[in-house]
């Protein structure tokens, strides 16, 4: 699932790049970046530190760094925004499930 998910977040980086002048597209591809940082270090706080709290905290802020991704890309390249929705789909699933193991360890 995830490999999937990855090469489709690439292939829409990449259509935001190719679509304006580096200098249009720093805001866009920098929300990008952050929400790959936000993606990264969900995993070690949820499973590695079983911080379930801190790590509901942070996928909630991941799913708002995608949502406002794909905004942000449909400005520039509607199948960049499109090639993302798989992902946000993904990641409320994960939000939910986040929520749902913190609260019954509790």
């Amino acid at each position: 699932m995830w490999a999937v998910l990855y090469a489709s977040m690439a292939v829409s980086a990449w259509l935001v790049w190719r679509s304006h002048p580096a200098r249009e597209n720093r805001v866009p591809l920098a929300v990008y970046g952050v929400q790959l940082v936000l993606n990264l270090a969900w995993t070690p706080l949820f499973f590695g530190l079983g911080w379930r709290g801190t790590a509901f905290i942070e996928i909630f802020v991941l799913w708002a760094f995608i949502a406002a991704t794909v905004a942000l890309f449909w400005h520039r390249s509607r199948w960049a925004a499109i090639l993302l929705l798989p992902y946000l789909t993904w990641t409320t699933f994960a939000v939910v499930l986040n929520f749902s193991v913190w609260q019954l360890n509790n």
